[in-house]
Parts: C-alpha cells; sequence; structure tokens
C-alpha cells in the first residue's frame, strides 16, 4: 500500500520528535501559549484529559479517597523543613517575592520595592508539604486514619527543555495524599494506588505498561520507596506514565503529622504520596498515533463516533433531510453501551467541504467516522470508517456500507474492538523490542550504538548496588543517555551475574533511553 497519501507531512520513521509535534498541531489538541514552556490545551485535547480525569476519579474515590483542593502558593519554610525534598525540587522552582507593581517612569511595570513579601511564596511544584500542614491538624488520633485524600490541580516545575505534553513548565494533574497508623498499611496502600494506575493506563489508555520499584537515584524526593508505571512508546524510548510513593515517616516528622494510638502513646504517621498528570496524553500519542495522526482509544475519547452529513448548501431541504438521518443515527446510537458507558455520539453540521471534514477527524483520531450523504440516505446506509482499521488493500480509505440500522447495532461492538486491538498492538510492539540476552556492558554500548534509532528496552540483572558503587553504575549507563526504568514485578528468575559489577544478582531492571 505504498501508494497511501498519509494525513500528516511528517512519518514516524522519519521525524519521529517532528512527527508528534504535528500530531499535536493536525489533531488541534494545543499550542503554545506565549510563555516558555506553557501549553494552551485546546477543547479535544482538553477532552481526552477530562476523559482520564473522570476515569481515574473514579478509581481513586473507589479506594476510600476524598477529593479536597489546596493554595497554589505554598510558604517557603515549609519546604526548608524538608532538606532532601527541597533539593530535588530548588532548580525548577518558581518563587513570588512581591505583591504589587508599580511603573517604572519609562513606560515599564516592575516589582513595588515597598511591596516585597515577608516570606517568598513557592508556585506549587507538589503539595506534600502544605498537605502535611493540613494533616498534622486533622490527625490527632488512631480513630482518624487511615487519612486518604486526593486534589486535582495544576503544578509549576520550571523546566530548561520543554515539549507539550511530555515536560511543560506548567502541567496539570493529580495528585494523592494518605497517612497510616504503620508501615504494613502504608507500603500497601502506595502498591494498590501503583496498581490502579496501571489499570488506568491499561484498561482506559489501552496503553500498556510495567509496574516495578525504582532504583535508589530515581527515588522521588524524600520517598523511601518509589514505584512507576513504565510505558514503551513507538520509537523504543520509556516514559514514565505514573508513580507512587511510600514516604515513611520522613514527611510526618518534618510537619508534625502524629497520633495518639490504642495504648495512649504518640507515634508519627506512614505516609503516601502518588500522581499521574497529562503527561499521559503525551503516552497516548506515542503509543497509539500514525501517519496520519491522532488515534484515540474509545474509553478516553470525548466523541467516539462522529457522523458527518455531507451538505452541499445548494438545497437546503435536501441537505435537511440528511441532517435528520444523521440525528436519527445519532438517537440510535445514544441508548447502546460500549466500553461500560453510553457511547458518546455527536453529528458535525459544520460547514465544510465533506472531505476535508473527515480528514480534520482522521487526524484527530475519533474511533469511528461515519459519512452520509444524499445517496447514502436514498439506499438506506452510511458510509463508515474505523480509525484504526483506516486504509484498505487498494490504498484507499476503507469505507464499508452498512444499512443504518445494523450500523447502530455494530457500532457499540465495534468499539469495544478498537480498545482490544489498539492495546494489543501496542503491547505486541513493546513486548517485540524488549532484548534479553545481553550479559556485559560491552554488549549493552554495542547494541545502543548499533541501534540508534528505535532500540527499546533492555532487561538485565544487577547486584542492586548503593552509594558510591550505583553513582558509577549511573555514570555508566549516562553515557550511554541510557536510565535504569525499575524493577519490573513480575521477572523471571535471575540467572546471571549482574551486569554492572559481576556480583551475584538479585533482580532483573530495564534499562532504556527514556522522554
Amino acid at each position: 500500500m505504498s501508494n497511501i497519501r498519509h494525513a500528516l507531512t511528517v512519518k514516524r520513521a522519519d521525524d519521529f520528535a517532528a512527527w508528534y509535534q504535528e500530531v499535536i498541531s493536525a489533531a488541534d489538541m494545543a499550542e503554545e501559549s506565549g510563555v516558555r514552556g506553557c501549553m494552551v490545551i485546546k477543547p479535544w485535547g482538553y477532552g481526552i484529559w477530562e476523559r482520564v480525569q473522570y476515569l481515574l476519579d473514579q478509581r481513586i474515590k473507589d479506594t476510600g479517597h476524598d477529593n479536597c483542593y489546596f493554595p497554589i502558593f505554598i510558604p517557603l519554610s515549609n519546604f526548608e523543613r524538608e532538606a532532601e525534598h527541597v533539593d530535588g525540587f530548588a532548580k525548577e522552582m518558581a518563587v513570588v517575592t512581591h505583591h504589587r507593581l508599580i511603573t517604572n517612569g519609562k513606560g515599564r511595570l516592575v516589582p513595588d520595592p515597598e511591596a516585597k513579601l515577608e516570606e517568598p511564596l513557592v508556585v506549587r511544584p507538589t503539595s506534600e508539604t502544605i498537605i502535611g500542614d493540613a494533616m498534622a491538624r486533622w490527625v490527632q488520633s488512631w480513630r482518624d486514619l487511615p487519612l486518604k485524600l486526593n486534589q486535582w490541580a495544576n503544578v509549576v516545575r520550571w523546566e530548561m527543555r520543554t515539549r507539550m505534553f511530555l515536560r511543560t513548565s506548567e502541567f496539570l494533574w493529580q495528585e494523592g495524599h494518605t497517612a497510616h497508623d504503620g508501615e504494613l498499611e502504608a507500603k500497601e496502600h502506595t502498591l494498590r494506588m501503583l496498581e490502579v494506575y496501571r489499570a488506568c493506563a491499561e484498561e482506559d489508555l489501552a496503553m500498556p505498561v510495567i509496574a516495578g520499584e525504582k532504583p535508589e537515584n530515581e527515588r522521588f524526593p524524600g520517598a523511601v520507596e518509589t514505584w512507576s508505571i513504565e510505558a514503551m512508546m513507538q520509537d523504543g524510548k520509556a516514559l514514565q506514565a505514573g508513580t507512587s510513593h511510600y514516604l515513611g515517616t520522613n514527611f510526618s516528622e518534618a510537619a508534625g503529622i502524629k497520633f495518639q494510638n490504642q495504648d495512649g502513646d504518640q507515634e508519627l504517621c506512614h505516609t503516601t504520596s502518588w500522581g499521574v498528570s497529562t503527561r499521559m496524553i503525551g503516552g497516548v500519542i506515542m503509543t497509539h498515533g500514525d501517519d496520519d495522526g491522532l488515534r484515540v482509544p474509545p474509553t478516553i475519547a470525548p466523541w467516539q463516533v462522529v457522523i458527518l452529513p455531507m451538505l452541499r448548501g445548494k438545497d437546503e431541504a435536501a441537505d435537511a433531510a440528511i441532517v435528520d438521518y444523521c440525528d436519527s443515527l445519532k438517537d440510535s446510537l445514544k441508548g447502546t453501551v460500549a466500553c461500560g458507558e453510553k457511547v458518546r455520539v455527536m453529528v458535525d453540521k459544520s460547514h465544510g467541504k465533506a472531505a476535508a471534514k473527515r480528514w480534520d477527524w482522521v487526524r484527530k483520531g475519533a474511533p469511528v467516522v461515519v459519512e452520509v450523504g444524499s445517496r447514502d440516505m436514498d439506499n438506506g446506509v452510511v458510509s463508515l470508517l474505523r480509525r484504526d482499521a483506516l486504509w484498505a488493500e487498494s490504498g484507499k480509505p476503507d469505507f464499508h456500507a452498512p444499512s443504518k440500522h445494523d450500523a447502530a447495532e455494530q457500532i457499540p461492538a465495534m468499539l469495544e474492538e478498537i480498545q482490544t486491538n489498539l492495546f494489543a498492538e501496542a503491547q505486541e510492539r513493546r513486548d517485540a523490542n524488549i532484548t534479553r540476552d545481553i550479559t556485559t556492558m560491552d554488549q549493552l554500548a554495542d547494541f545502543y550504538n548499533d541501534n540508534t534509532q528505535y532500540p527499546g528496552w533492555v532487561e538485565v540483572q544487577w547486584s542492586k548496588p548503593t552509594g558510591a558503587a550505583l553513582e558509577q553504575v549511573v555514570e555508566q549507563l549516562k553515557g550511554l543517555k541510557l536510565t535504569i526504568r525499575n524493577v519490573p514485578m513480575d521477572a523471571a528468575p535471575i540467572d546471571q551475574p549482574c551486569i554492572f559489577t559481576g556480583d551475584t544478582a538479585v533482580e532483573r531492571i530495564y534499562v532504556a533511553r527514556a522522554y
């Protein structure tokens, strides 16, 4: 099918980074804002985020959490209490130092020297410290535990190298925070929320992930353990799609989160935090997109079915009849169920040429596009196009022409099949690009030097070095532009020495290039 004329000007195989940017633009998802590292999320992109938010919020509430909201401004002193935490974010913090502007006599606005804040305020990079203050007030007794909170918010981390959705100075996310009466319960909850993220990524976003623990050097600042879900993008790079942290008593000690146990003694709470962000949308683009644009899994598609009446604008009565025909199909579909919810369907009655409108929705990745012209209406059929199977062997769009009645019956099952197919396709691609037969550093270097474009991941065995020995391993990997992703939870048994130290291995890890 080499004669296909794809909808994008850049192909994934030619320039993956440029392709990614074109998908965002062509799918009308987001645009630059005029502030470096900040983006305007447009309705289609935000609609996808709303779907992720809705589905994940239900999963979070099902685990017993309540939503709340905390201020975007955090006193600097809050961070200074927790040295390791502040060191981890210090270079990314945006700081407010004044509360008023004045003109400088040259037509410019400048901070008023008389309006300097007594204490600088940090624009929220994460909320452990301010939520910790609240927990210290709200928790007094063992009866107050566990305390399970979640907030949907924006955060600011002043990134030097930005890319829309993947790494921006401001982004949207949810962050959960819990307090428990002991280590065991807190660790169990850390893994429970990791499983919530895995289920959301795989079942809602159709994005296969590998769950596992991060190594010491990749832990969240101040955490005792950090766990992640890692997804493979089509260029073979890894994307950290979500993290869950067991914080021990580090933050409780700094904030004074204590409770009186059943014996009347004071104890420090064990806390957790966990979050995912709009970075997941970047993962959806790079997992499912193709040379025609985005492909949105039906579960998170704002509109799962888009019906396009082919209006000519010359005969109002004829056009009205086609619109009525399309509306009747919409009404038939609105009562049906796919992927656990009522089918979301819209009729695009906007002006424009039919072919142009079709390709707009193809680039946006609407799972099913239905076209209806006068001939379709006269024959009682529709022209149906599946976004996951766009092209026929002839190199032309693979339209099907079921009757209107049959289309209404077939589309719900079709949506579920698209959801399943997208996941299976991504999982097959990921599994085919994990290499497991490398046993020395020289082999690892040769592998990545010889496969410069889409090398995928390598699973190796290691002895879990710490301290200086771990730093040496990190530097070795850095020279190859590699990082340790995580220790997979379901890895095979150990059968080789550590690839880095030669010592007895204790677990397997994934190494990869990453976003």
